[in-house]
């Protein structure tokens, strides 16, 4: 399994307890839409390595993880800074005018005032706003998610189709 096919779901942040558990961080809002959850791939010197779960539990945005395999706070302690990351197959579907982040990379975005504005280079989550990033012509273009914004994703064509508050690009672009 390779990271094209798969989500990054955090980092392991430091041991828990003493009979080898660890603290996963999570930093994916996607994540939550998981239902059941039997193991995480982490990465280890660039290879996906499969550890399965024998016990997982959720505060805020953390999971305290306890691998099967991994039953000494030594061991645990080896893990301390890895990248966990999880299949896409294993988020549920989206509709409509909703999507994941990593769904509507390269997606085109087109206002409907100003026609094609570029590609979606990066979704930027913030905690109160997320954002489609467009770079063009060495500018950045922040465009917020919100109902009233988007107007229809259309993933057939790759696009994104939007209305823009009034002045928004114009201050990117300077036009």
């Amino acid at each position: 399994m390779t990271k094209d096919s798969c989500f990054y779901v955090g980092r392991i942040v430091k041991t828990h307890g003493i009979k080898g558990e660890v603290t996963l961080r999570i930093d994916n809002d996607d994540f939550d839409d998981i239902e059941e959850l039997n193991y995480f791939l982490l990465d280890i010197n660039d290879n996906l390595i499969p550890f399965f779960v024998e016990n997982i539990g959720f505060h805020s945005n953390k999971a305290f993880v306890l691998f099967q395999d991994v039953k000494t706070l030594e061991a645990a302690s080896q893990l301390v800074g890895i990248a966990a990351y999880l299949p896409l197959d294993l988020l549920p579907e989206t509709g409509g005018n909703d999507f994941y982040s990593h769904e509507v990379v390269d997606f085109i975005v087109v206002d409907d005032e100003r026609g094609e504005l570029g590609k979606v280079h990066e979704i930027i989550e913030y905690p109160t706003q997320s954002l489609i990033q467009i770079i063009r012509d060495d500018k950045e273009i922040l465009i917020p998610i919100h109902d009233d914004i988007i107007k229809e994703v259309d993933r057939a064509g790759k696009k994104i189709y939007v209305k823009t508050p009034e002045g928004l690009i114009d201050m990117y672009l300077g036009n």
